[in-house]
């Protein structure tokens, strides 16, 4: 039996610098998405290759903003890559503007065949879709459940993934653990379920493989929420596991993170719009390389 404190994703070998394709949308105000992975993930020495799935001049929880999604320049641009002969070591996705543009997530594991299938499935939170989201686009997201090496859903993307009714974030262990097998059965190769709150000061997170128990990740919970956390949260713990820890580790380490960033970000003025201010938290991240 195989447990996630006994899993290894990556194995960094000497200097060298794994690449990383990330699938995620832009934002020009408001921290979360390509603005957060990619210093976090640099900061953990990885080379970030951005697919932008969206355009966005400031993200969805301000009351204006303008999308440009970004589908029709996707195949373009993926094949420049090929002709450049761009080798990948993981392909970390998020936030998608399309239904079609799983379909690029999927080209991209066909021809980087060896590289780690990250699927943060950033659909909604609460207990609500995000508002550019669609049946036709979740129901699409789902497609990438199959073969993910780690699947990081919150509580409301699982309920969209599995069928599952949404049932808050205060649910028990027999709750966690079906919607964790839901996810497995499907195909995913390692579950993270995140954000379950029971009124006891904690936030907990809850990771499995398959054969393996579920195991509880827990932190402070703090008593505000932000934008951008959960794109900090799977930034993070791909950071941990490229740079060569276990499952489990990466996800303490990627809880640890998020708590420590939003503690800055509350010193901040408008933070509860602008989103998670994880500047000063990167040296953690770089730590990690040690």
């Amino acid at each position: 039996m195989t447990h996630a404190s006994e899993l290894y994703l990556y194995k960094r070998s000497g200097s060298y610098i794994p690449r990383v394709a990330a699938v995620h949308d832009l934002c020009g105000y408001g921290k979360c998405s390509l603005g957060v992975a990619i210093p976090v993930l640099s900061a953990a020495g990885c080379d970030v290759c951005p697919v932008p799935t969206s355009l966005f001049s400031a993200h969805t929880r301000f009351p204006e903003f303008y999308m440009h999604d970004t589908t029709d320049m996707l195949s373009d641009y993926l094949d420049a890559w090929v002709k450049e002969g761009i080798e990948l070591d993981a392909v970390y996705s998020g936030f998608l503007g399309a239904a079609e543009q799983v379909a690029s997530i999927q080209r991209l594991y066909r021809e980087h065949p060896k590289a780690l299938r990250i699927v943060d499935p950033v659909m909604g939170d609460g207990g609500q879709m995000y508002p550019t989201y669609t049946p036709e686009l979740c129901h699409a997201m789902s497609d990438l459940v199959d073969g993910a090496d780690v699947l990081t859903p919150n509580l409301t993307e699982a309920s969209i993934l599995t069928g599952i009714d949404y049932s808050g974030q205060d649910v028990d262990d027999d709750f966690v653990g079906r919607n964790i097998d839901a996810l497995l059965s499907m195909g995913a190769k390692s579950v993270v379920l995140k954000g379950i709150v029971r009124g006891d000061g904690l936030i907990r997170n809850y990771v499995a493989v398959p054969g393996g128990d579920v195991e509880e990740v827990s932190a402070t919970l703090l008593p505000f929420m932000l934008h951008g956390t959960g794109d900090l949260y799977a930034s993070g713990l791909l950071s941990a596991i490229m740079c060569g820890r276990d499952l489990r580790s990466a996800v303490e380490f990627a809880g640890g993170l998020v708590t420590d960033a939003m503690k800055v970000t509350r010193e901040q003025p408008d933070y509860e719009v602008r989103g998670v201010s994880f500047e000063s938290v990167l040296g953690d991240v770089t730590d990690l390389l040690r």
